[in-house]
Formats: structure tokens, C-alpha cells, sequence
């Protein structure tokens, strides 16, 4: 069964009371990369780039990371929801640069994210996520948004309201993974639509593109959503002497 797959790699490296991190994210409908640089727990220096994008006007989004600049590095991922408004940044860049953030935040050298989501068939499906290839957490989804199992999150809506419990209910480190996968379930189900067949992004005012004053202009990019349900170890492929550090930008 076709899947949506998601991968994201994360690498830093420090010097005295700083360094450099470097993230990126690919799935079928997304390539991200971020970069940073921070010293004394500081963001000092930060810029993003998007190879490949579902709408026109996506790219634009980088430039709203440069008001993260000279912030705090936050203590988890999800804090940087309070860094900044959220509606005008790129959703996925915004979640990659948390991540990136959160990564140095816990004095980690690398961070790898694989998510794997199986086609809906009625209306079920199993989502599965690992990271760092110890950590693991499937979910039981049906009805596209409804959490039957695992026990701990039976009954959850992947919807409204699960990063509040994540938050108070997990330990951190879960809770970070849980909302890696949460994102993961509710784009999975793109996996159901012709995406070709959208003209432009909805004017929901949810995310740079989706903002009502550009939703009209920003027009779909037909043909940019590729499949990796046979391949996924080619995702992130083409970034890896980046995330090495072995290039500079």
C-alpha cells in the first residue's frame, strides 16, 4: 500500500558557547532545509531554503525565520510557537526550525525523524514513526483523525486541542515525537486528493501561503508532489553533504 513518508535529520555541531545547527525535512510534498547559528543559548544567525514546494509563494516564507533572530533558543520543540506568529511563517520550515532548536537545546550531535503513514483504507490506517532507530510510536487512526491505540492516546482527535494534552500528558521527549507524527497524520491525508488539481492555496490564514491577502497568487506547483512509499531511503538524500557541514550554504 502507497504511504506518506516523511524524514527529517537534524546535525549540530558546538564551540565554545555556541556553534551551528543544520536540519532538513523531506516528504512527498516537501523539501525544507534551515540553518542556525547560536552562541550563549542565542540565536544568531538563521535562514531557510526550500528546494521543493507544493505552492509558488512558499520560498517567501524564509525570510519570516529572520525574526527568530537573536531570540532564546526554547527548551522544546513546540515553544517556538510562542517566538513568533505562527500564521506567517511556512508551517513545515517553522516545525523543522523547532525541532533544529530543540535539538541543541538537549547538547544533541544528530536527531533523525522517520515517519511512515499507509494509504487510508476505510477510512483506517497505521501510523508509525522512529526516532533516532530507538524510539518508536504507532498509532491505530480511524476515521482519519480518531486515535484507537496505542492505550495511553485512545479517543484523541488529531485535531484541536491534542498539542495541549501531548503537553500535559507526555513526557517531553514523547510529547516532541508525538507532535512530529500528529503533523504527519494530518498531511497524510493529501495522499487522498488529486493535489494537481488545486489551483492555489486556500485562504485560510493558517500559514504564509494560506494568508487571504496571497492565497489567490499562490498557485499550485503541479507535478511537486513525488512518492517515496518504495524509495524512502532516498529522502534527505541530496542533502547529506550539506548536513555534513562539508558545503557551506
Amino acid at each position: 500500500m502507497p504511504s506518506f513518508i516523511r524524514k527529517i535529520k537534524i546535525n549540530a555541531r558546538y564551540v565554545k558557547n555556541g556553534g551551528e545547527v543544520r536540519a532538513v525535512l523531506e516528504d512527498d510534498y516537501h523539501h525544507f532545509r534551515v540553518r542556525m547559528l547560536f552562541n550563549n543559548h542565542t540565536i544568531t544567525a538563521i535562514d531557510g531554503v526550500s528546494p521543493r514546494i507544493p505552492f509558488i509563494s512558499c520560498p517567501q516564507a524564509a525570510s519570516e525565520l529572520q525574526k527568530l533572530k537573536g531570540l532564546n533558543i526554547p527548551t522544546t520543540a513546540h515553544n517556538i510557537i510562542n517566538m513568533t506568529d505562527v500564521s506567517l511563517h511556512c508551517t513545515h520550515l517553522l516545525d523543522l526550525t523547532g525541532l533544529a532548536l530543540s535539538t541543541v537545546a538537549k547538547g544533541l550531535t544528530s536527531r533523525i525523524y522517520e515517519i511512515d503513514i499507509p494509504r487510508h483504507e476505510a477510512q483506517k490506517t497505521q501510523a508509525h514513526l522512529v526516532r533516532d532507530n530507538m524510539f518508536h510510536l504507532s498509532w491505530s487512526i480511524e476515521n482519519k483523525t480518531f486515535i484507537t491505540a496505542p492505550t495511553t492516546y485512545n479517543g484523541l482527535s488529531i485535531g484541536k486541542g491534542f498539542a495541549k494534552w501531548a503537553l500535559k500528558n507526555l513526557s517531553n521527549d514523547e510529547a516532541e515525537a508525538a507532535l512530529v507524527l500528529r503533523r504527519c497524520a494530518i498531511i497524510s491525508l493529501g495522499r487522498l486528493k488529486n493535489l494537481d488539481a488545486i489551483k492555489h492555496a486556500k485562504p485560510t490564514g493558517v500559514c504564509y501561503a494560506q494568508q487571504p491577502s496571497r492565497a489567490a497568487e499562490s498557485t499550485r506547483i503541479k507535478g511537486s508532489t513525488l512518492d517515496f512509499s518504495y524509495r524512502p531511503e532516498q529522502l534527505c538524500q541530496d542533502d547529506l553533504a550539506w548536513l555534513n557541514f562539508e558545503v557551506l550554504t
